[in-house]
């Protein structure tokens, strides 16, 4: 079941922060069509928000199609966002856990890499560069 990390400071609604974060759990895969999310009545005890800003954030949810209440039972997923390359044992993450651990070996911090991924997915969508398939390269070139 997903925890939600809430962040007051952070200048981001509670209600868009649980979305955001569920959204994430569905790219992920930790959240799959058919899980339960926790009701209204757990988040709260854990967060300490209104009950009122869960229930809007599930409703954002249900009118995005992701997520479907069901009375009585509560709130469950209908469909997932993950794309291949992005579960736990995919190459993608195992080349993005390499690539952190590299950068944070040459002295970079959260904030530095944050601000460094940042800009490059800024450049790289903003500017229209259509993605650039892979080099083959044989085994004695890497």
């Amino acid at each position: 079941m997903i925890e939600y990390r809430l962040d007051r400071r952070s200048g981001v609604p509670t209600y868009q922060q649980i979305v955001q974060q569920t959204k994430q759990a569905l790219r992920l895969g930790v959240l799959q069509p058919g899980d339960k999310l926790p009701t209204a009545r757990e988040v709260v005890e854990r967060t300490a928000v209104n009950p009122n800003t869960v229930l809007k954030a599930y409703r954002e949810l249900e009118r995005e199609g992701l997520v479907e209440p069901r009375p009585g039972l509560g709130t469950f997923v209908l469909r997932s966002l993950s794309r291949p390359g992005t579960a736990e044992d995919g190459p993608l993450r195992a080349e993005l856990t390499a690539w952190v651990d590299g950068a944070r070996q040459a002295g970079l911090d959260r904030e530095d890499i944050t601000a460094l991924v940042t800009s490059v997915l800024d450049q790289r969508f903003e500017s229209g560069v259509p993605p650039v398939a892979r080099e083959t390269r044989s085994e004695g070139e890497r």
